[in-house]
């Protein structure tokens, strides 16, 4: 059930980077935009990315001077930056980059220029280094949504409903979405729950699993390859970005990405352009991009594993999918959406001791264990001729009546007894099977006398080893 937003904690917001000019209102969401100081306006940043100065950051503002003299806007010491290198000066058409007569000079997405207007979001290399400039953003706080399903995706858990607060915002748009969570949170529903509600949902939506294809074919995988470019490339086939042209591009498993071809992904995403394999064409895509990931990318990160610029391309509107045992409230929702999806044609009944057993269970696998467990469930219950789910969870707990199957015409005591008997062996089973066999340790445990626990077993074909400790 949706929380009234009267009775909504305060600090129950998604905060989100909105470029400027993002409407304070849109869908219906209600956002706070949490400004700064008096008089600041909405800018752009740069950001060094390589070099003595990695990771420094400094506003754009009118006018920006950059290079080795202390008296620049931003300093660099590195050896290939001149004392005074360039200018960035913003203007009515964008940021004007100009060269000051650099020696090594000044590049925009690899090409040298002496006065350009920058496009947003491009890198800028002075020297040998490079420096993103994007535009500021506004921090808007997003209240979670009213609803407690997006797209298909089901959740009332606050977590849940905050997330589905973002993509009521951001799915009809084109941004890039980087989704990252543990394996089997539903990350790939998600995609295409965005897709469902964005503007490209009739368009083709193409699915890269990164860590699924082989290392050496994963960049034919994505920008395809020419006839003869490698071994056993006997015809030419076009890759993600040119199928999906149009559409949208899912790449699964984004950690996985090798290094090697993270360069080339950065450099379709900032200039839209690609080239297959062995090929010298080059070709224009318009595509939207989803990303997921298990992997913390910003660790990646700091390890040397991931490149930073193209994490930063990736991670647009970066969202954390909680695990299952983080959203615990909706697991009887959940069981009950999965086991209609799986059962149309028969409805079974969760017992609540079973939808107990469910929630106290901490679900490793998420939700797609969650899915396993049920289906497997409603094949005992269909074998057994019964409505009623008993479910298996990992490490041996059972729950519910689905193992009684009752006779007509049997009398109680007929049938009692063979549930005794059924519940004896099983009972025996496990006793013996927590001792290695051990009788005598087993029937301390179970406070019975040691020859009548070794008559039982044997009564059932149950091996038992008498040997004292």
């Amino acid at each position: 059930m949706a929380v009234p937003p009267e009775d909504r904690h305060e600090g129950a917001r998604a905060v989100v980077d909105v470029p400027p000019g993002t409407d304070e209102q849109d869908g219906g969401i209600r956002t706070r935009l949490a400004r700064g100081p008096e008089g600041a306006s909405a800018g752009s940043v740069a950001t060094v990315l390589s070099g003595l100065s990695k990771g420094a950051t400094r506003a754009v503002g009118a006018r920006m001077t950059i290079g080795k003299a202390s008296d620049n806007t931003l300093v660099l010491q590195d050896d290939t930056v001149s004392r005074h290198h360039c200018e960035l000066v913003r203007t009515e058409r964008g940021i004007q980059v100009t060269d000051l007569g650099s020696t090594n000079g000044t590049k925009i997405d690899g090409i040298r220029v002496q006065e350009a207007i920058l496009p947003p979001g491009s890198v800028l290399k002075v020297g040998e280094i490079e420096i993103l400039v994007r535009p500021s953003t506004q921090k808007v706080d997003v209240l979670p949504s009213e609803s407690c399903e997006f797209a298909g995706v089901i959740g009332q858990a606050l977590s849940m409903r905050t997330i589905f607060g973002v993509l009521e915002r951001i799915a009809p748009t084109d941004a890039t979405v980087l989704l990252d969570g543990e394996t089997g949170t539903g990350k790939d529903v998600l995609a295409r729950a965005i897709l469902a509600k964005s503007g490209r949902a009739n368009k083709p939506f193409v699915v890269v699993d990164c860590g699924a294809v082989s290392y050496s074919l994963l960049e034919s995988e994505l920008f395809g390859h020419e006839r003869g470019a490698f071994t056993g490339a006997v015809n030419m086939r076009p890759g993600a970005f040119e199928l999906a042209e149009g559409g949208t591009v899912f790449l699964d498993e984004i950690g996985e990405l090798p290094l090697d071809v993270q360069p080339k992904l950065l450099r379709v995403l900032e200039t839209k352009e690609f080239r297959r394999v062995g090929g010298n064409k080059t070709f224009k895509t318009n595509v939207r991009v989803l990303a997921a990931t298990k992997r913390n990318l910003q660790r990646e990160v700091a390890a040397g594993k991931f490149r930073e610029d193209l994490y930063f391309r990736l991670a647009v509107v970066p969202l954390t999918v909680p695990p299952l045992r983080g959203r615990r409230e909706d697991i009887p929702l959940l069981a009950r959406h999965i086991l209609k999806a799986t059962s149309a044609t028969r409805d079974y009944v969760l017992s609540s001791e079973t939808i107990a057993a469910l929630i106290a269970h901490d679900w490793p696998g998420n939700v797609r264990e969650l899915r396993n467990v049920l289906e497997r469930a409603v094949y005992l219950a269909q074998a057994g001729g019964t409505t009623e789910l008993g479910v298996v969870l990992p490490g041996g707990v059972t729950t519910g009546d689905a193992g009684f199957q009752f006779e007509a015409g049997r009398s109680y005591r007929d049938t009692r007894a063979k549930y005794d008997q059924e519940f004896e062996r099983r009972y025996l089973k496990w006793l013996l099977g927590r001792h290695a066999g051990n009788v005598s340790a087993a029937a301390r445990e179970a406070k019975m006398d040691r020859k009548h626990l070794h008559d039982l077993a044997r009564k059932h074909g149950l091996r038992g080893n008498e040997t004292e400790e």
